[in-house]
């Protein structure tokens, strides 16, 4: 038996693996040490055998609910991600593997590795309406770049997105990559109707460094970038710094921030009712975004979520709050579940790339539906 994360995104540590009815692993914390929950390993073994996997630090990872009625993700061929008996307890997390071929990667969710980040830029900008732009260079040396679709009419609205500020959080560059098949889809009338009323301004990884790092939540530093919104920095958050500028400069009429959350079983969205600005206006867009969704997506829902914030009581270091107050503009962020939706379960792969894409794909149908209304 083999064990090994040492490739793009992984992350495991292996404690003792001389009993293959009780492999012993832990999660290796993001740098800082304050938030882990994500790993991304392969084992390689007999065809034919049983493999118990215990993670045996789960009990103090970040969001221990999240590993409630939680099932771990696998492929063969890293293509089709499906889930494995999970079991949480007594602060242990149990993955149960009867393996059906010499190696199989096991992780938290599917990833969404550096190089299909580099595969989904390259393949955006052959189209026309598609340029890149490099906005700065990451702690580590790696490229922030915003992908800019439109033709750049100053009259249209300007529609942000940003994905993985988080970079555990896999399943939003796989929203993203739904989003894009769909707006750069010369026969969708939705994406060219969209098209003709307004810019876009994506970027797909806004935590490279994290996403390579194998990090839950924070970037090179063991920064939570989304908690640096109103005050960002060169030497702390280069990453939001880029972006924040780049925003000045285009404004904002529509900002949607792409999310996983590690608890709730459900789709949902965080709005901006807590910034001071709020107002009508805003409170009417943000209930026929909701509307929208609802209908164009049965993936979607509103009845779970996040507590709303007090009036004023907002925190303003958060992308979405930060955005709809500097911009007074339609502002969410977007959560989608690591674990399954319980409103629409499937057993068998649970919440997947799949179905993210989709969502991506049903987003822009939502943004149609109130473009017109966004200035």
């Amino acid at each position: 038996m083999r064990i090994s994360a040492n490739f793009d995104g992984g992350n495991i540590e292996v404690i003792n693996q001389d009993n293959i009815k009780d492999v012993q692993l832990a999660i290796r914390p993001d740098v800082g040490d304050e938030f882990y929950q994500w790993f991304n390993f392969r084992l390689e073994g007999e065809v034919g055998s049983q493999y118990l996997l215990n993670i045996m630090n789960a009990g103090s990872a970040s969001y221990p609910k999240g590993w409630e009625n939680y099932q771990a993700v696998a492929t063969y061929d890293r293509q089709q991600w499906f889930r494995l008996p999970t079991e949480y307890k007594d602060g242990k997390l149990t993955i149960q593997v009867d393996l059906d071929c010499d190696s199989i990667q096991i992780a938290y969710f599917a990833p969404y590795s550096y190089e299909r980040h580099q595969d989904l830029l390259a393949s955006v900008q052959v189209h026309p309406l598609v340029s890149l732009e490099h906005l700065g260079l990451t702690l580590d040396g790696r490229d922030m770049t915003l992908v800019k679709v439109g033709d750049g009419d100053e009259s249209k609205a300007n529609i942000w997105i940003t994905a993985r500020q988080h970079p555990g959080e896999t399943m939003a560059e796989w929203l993203v990559e739904g989003f894009f098949n769909s707006l750069l889809d010369s026969d969708n009338v939705n994406a060219q109707a969209l098209l003709d009323k307004a810019n876009f301004y994506i970027v797909p990884n806004m935590n490279p460094d994290g996403s390579a790092r194998g990090h839950l939540r924070t970037n090179a530093l063991g920064v939570n970038l989304n908690r640096e919104w109103q005050t960002p920095s060169l030497e702390k958050s280069p990453e939001v710094y880029y972006v924040t500028n780049k925003m000045k400069e285009t404004g904002v009429d529509l900002f949607y921030d792409v999310h996983g959350d590690e608890g709730l079983p459900y789709v949902f969205l965080a709005g901006c009712e807590g910034v001071p600005s709020h107002d009508e206006r805003m409170a009417k867009l943000q209930q026929d975004f909701v509307n929208a969704l609802t209908l164009v997506s049965a993936d979607f829902q509103s009845e779970f979520g996040y507590d709303k914030d007090e009036p004023g009581k907002a925190n303003l270091t958060v992308a979405s709050n930060w955005v709809a107050e500097t911009f007074t503009c339609l502002s969410n962020t977007l959560e989608m579940p690591f674990k399954d939706n319980d409103n629409m379960p499937d057993p068998m792969s649970g919440w997947s790339p799949e179905r993210s894409i989709y969502l991506g794909e049903a987003s822009l149908i939502a943004m149609l539906a109130v473009v017109d209304n966004l200035r």
